[in-house]
């Protein structure tokens, strides 16, 4: 459209019609006609043609033929193509681009889905419902099985194929609108999606490179320092990122891309083996021990929290969390780097360059910016809270997370726009309060005590003692994960 828009243009600016004149001036004229004798040769008719040659201008017609015989001219010359050629070029161009960016359609992955709702089917048609269990809830828990299905399967994205689900709940009237987004007034689902705008600060700021470097300077001079250098900075900043794809995407990943290349060790080269594959790996294996330890070290922490205090625990806080796996988790933490070292050892041992290169990147950020400084605050006031905070001065870790968010966005750290293009935070508002809300509905249905009962009633039929029943639980969590991708 953009070509005819300059035509037009220039055919307004060719033809300049007089404006209006004010209706005094015109009535002036008009008087002063009557007053002047008339003269007996009558004026030619005054046309378009005639008005612009009085004024010494040409008609759009000649306007037409001046510019097509310079395009003959320029081209008999061998020039640079005209005006209306180079429109012609952006026009087509134009097109082409509005074809190229024409966006392509991802449905749904119709095996998967099928798979998800057939077992969904199965359970509330093929299998008899309990005694004491009501069609309400039986309907509810095929929907809620279904729903687990396509999350692991992947028929749509996680918060795509919950909201699907929430809507079926809707219209087979298995929940009214009011239960099936219940669980978006829950604390702990703003707790999540306040922690993940307060970690975009982390990244923003630099604050999280700094960090990685800075323990790389003092502690990096082999590689098995360099690797407990990095899994130190990592359990700092974990508590404030709970998201694994940034902490490491957006953090650890080019600390570790820097100290390696500088070191000689880049799979362009194929030298990957001498010093990157070990960091990578053991970043890899400490971020599983960091998002345990921490109850924000993971966004499903959070989640699994809140489903226990729905089978009656209660009293988990960040304090309680951290003092039950502060033990395993640390000590796991210390010896991971080592045992990694041993069985999966990497060419080189010393790195003299490293401190050198973490150096050299401190100086080239400057010093601390005042972004920097201010995060660093929020968090370390964050943790405080956290920990001490329910019990001290009765602030909960939703509320402490709102304003660690609200100091932020107004020192101006991040903007309102950072959070709204935090895509995990809105997935996760989503998809999070899905699964929370069908699963508080299930236990208000009675579903959860019907199936705690039964498994316990197997358990001690199998006369299984706790220390076994525990080991079952923990390897049948360990193998859940391999079918589960978020």
């Amino acid at each position: 459209f953009a070509p005819s828009r300059i035509s037009l243009s220039m055919l307004a600016a060719t033809c300049k019609l007089p404006s209006r004149a004010p209706k005094q001036a015109r009535a002036t004229t008009a008087s002063r006609a009557r007053l002047a004798p008339r003269s007996t040769t009558t004026p030619p008719p005054r046309t378009l043609t005639t008005h612009l040659a009085a004024n010494g201008e040409t008609t759009p017609h000649a306007h037409t033929r001046d510019r097509r015989a310079a395009k003959r001219q320029q081209n008999d010359q061998g020039g640079v193509p005209t005006s209306s050629t180079a429109l012609s070029a952006s026009k087509h161009a134009v097109v082409a681009a509005a074809a190229a960016e024409k966006p392509s359609l991802t449905p749904i992955k119709l095996v998967p889905a099928a798979a998800s709702i057939a077992l969904g089917l199965a359970i509330r048609f093929l299998l008899p419902i309990p005694a004491g269990v009501t069609g309400q809830a039986w309907s509810l828990l095929s929907i809620f099985v279904g729903t687990i299905a396509g999350i692991v399967l992947n028929p749509l994205p996680v918060g795509a194929w919950s909201m699907c689900s929430v809507t079926l709940a809707l219209v087979t009237k298995t929940l009214t609108f009011q239960q099936a987004f219940s669980a978006f007034t829950l604390d702990v689902v703003w707790l999540i999606v306040s922690v993940f705008f307060i970690a975009r600060a982390f990244v923003k700021t630099g604050l999280g490179n700094r960090v990685g470097f800075m323990f790389a300077r003092f502690f990096g001079k082999t590689t098995l320092g360099l690797g407990y250098a990095l899994t130190a900075a990592e359990a700092i900043v974990a508590p404030g990122l709970p998201s694994t794809a940034a902490r490491h995407g957006g953090v650890m990943l080019p600390v570790i891309l820097s100290l390696s290349k500088a070191c000689g060790s880049d799979p362009a080269k194929g030298t990957e083996k001498k010093m990157g594959a070990y960091l990578i790996q053991n970043s890899l294996q400490c971020c599983n021990l960091t998002s345990g330890i921490f109850l924000t070290g993971a966004a499903q922490n959070l989640l699994c929290a809140r489903l226990a205090e729905a089978a009656g625990a209660v009293g988990i806080t960040f304090g309680s969390w951290l003092l039950a796996s502060c033990v395993p988790g640390f000590l796991a933490l210390v010896l991971t780097p080592y045992v990694l070292f041993k069985i999966y050892p990497p060419e080189v041992t010393e790195t003299p360059d490293a401190p050198t290169m973490a150096a050299a990147k401190l100086e080239e950020m400057g010093p601390a910016t005042s972004g920097e400084k201010i995060t660093l605050g929020v968090v370390a006031s964050l943790l405080f809270l956290w920990i001490f905070g329910p019990g001290l001065l009765g602030v909960s870790a939703p509320v402490t997370a709102l304003l660690g968010l609200s100091a932020l966005l107004c020192s101006g750290v991040i903007s309102w726009q950072d959070c709204l293009q935090e895509k995990g935070a809105w997935d996760t508002l989503l998809w999070f309060s899905a699964l929370v809300g069908m699963s508080a509905q299930l236990e208000t249905f009675g579903i959860i005590s019907w199936l705690a009962n039964n498994v316990s009633t197997m358990l001690a039929g199998a006369s299984m003692s706790w220390p076994m029943a525990f080991t079952v639980l923990h390897v049948a969590y360990f193998a859940i994960h391999y079918l589960f991708a978020s």
